[in-house]
């Protein structure tokens, strides 16, 4: 399942005929890169796929004074069926990717206490900015904001106290764990 397409197709099954800049808009509006695999940059990209595989078609080309000219996209028949196939592949997939820190401290046995912590703190720094990210979008409505939003959101917050909790844990037992390691290292 490919969330960019879901997004741009979802953008103009729900709001009709746009131009690439507003689908953008929409994305940082709403802050999908928080939510979500879509980055707004990849948008344009994604339209003119969309297009050439005749799920969206360009209607006009609108030009304002100096300003770029901008071509107005609408949602095909063909790209509602698969807005439909992509809706229920989302649905139906349950996705947990693996985190690559998993493998890096299963790994890591060369790593020592005080370097393991300090990357452990730093990813701790980075979730804790992401959520409270997540906790000021969460506390302020934006324009069009649905009870479906408030709840996407609410997903992604406890996602990531889950994360934070876990490297709670983990630092809490590094002493355990470097201890483990040392005691294997010396059996070999």
């Amino acid at each position: 399942m490919n969330p960019t397409r879901l997004f741009v197709l979802s953008a103009l099954a729900k709001r009709g005929a746009m131009y690439g800049h507003q689908i953008r808009r929409d994305a940082r509006v709403d802050r999908a890169e928080l939510w979500s695999d879509v980055r707004p940059g990849s948008l344009y990209g994604a339209l003119h796929r969309l297009e050439g595989e005749g799920l969206v078609r360009a209607l006009r080309t609108e030009q304002e004074g100096n300003m770029p000219a901008r071509t107005v996209y609408e949602i095909t028949t063909e790209g509602r069926r698969e807005l439909h196939v992509l809706q229920t592949e989302a649905f139906e997939e349950v996705q947990f990717r693996p985190d690559p820190v998993d493998l890096a401290l299963a790994t890591g046995s060369d790593v020592d206490e005080a370097t393991l912590r300090g990357y452990l703190v730093d990813r701790k720094r980075a979730l804790s900015a992401r959520l409270s990210q997540l906790d000021h979008l969460h506390d302020r409505a934006w324009p069009d904001q649905t009870v479906a939003d408030d709840l996407v959101v609410e997903h992604a917050r406890l996602r990531l106290r889950a994360e934070l909790e876990w490297h709670e844990m983990v630092i809490d037992q590094l002493g355990k764990l470097t201890a483990a390691t040392e005691t294997q290292e010396i059996g070999r």
